[in-house]
């Protein structure tokens, strides 16, 4: 009636491991958005305690299910403000932060893959 029968391959969250390193890895942060179905991870505005000028935000597009390099889009956002009322906010590229996210983020992703893999054959 509907035409036929189609096969879907449903994935959920606990079983993708680019989507659990990324939680794994953005733990410390306060998460704003997180939306498995949409692949968006985004975080609250953060500052260390070394600077109240300035803090970060992060997001994470998930452009596919795939543990590679090219899967996973990291942005970081900066916010600096001199007052409440004084802020700006750019777009980091290029930065340390944004490099040892991805790199933590598909070295913890492999991992969980290797060891899902190896469960599988058990």
């Amino acid at each position: 009636m509907l035409g036929g029968l189609k096969g879907t391959n449903y994935e959920f969250s606990t079983s993708n491991p680019m989507w659990r390193a990324s939680l794994d890895t953005l733990d410390f942060l306060p998460l704003a958005t997180v939306d498995y179905s949409g692949g968006v991870i985004i975080t609250d505005w953060y500052t260390d305690s070394s600077s109240n000028q300035e803090s970060i935000k992060i997001s994470l597009r998930f452009l596919s299910n795939d543990v590679r390099s090219e899967s996973l889009k990291i942005t970081v956002h900066k916010k600096t403000c001199l007052t409440n009322q004084n802020c700006k906010t750019i777009i980091l590229s290029n930065t340390k932060i944004k490099e040892e996210l991805h790199t933590t983020i598909l070295r913890k992703a492999a991992l969980l893959e290797k060891e899902s893999k190896k469960k599988k054959k058990k």
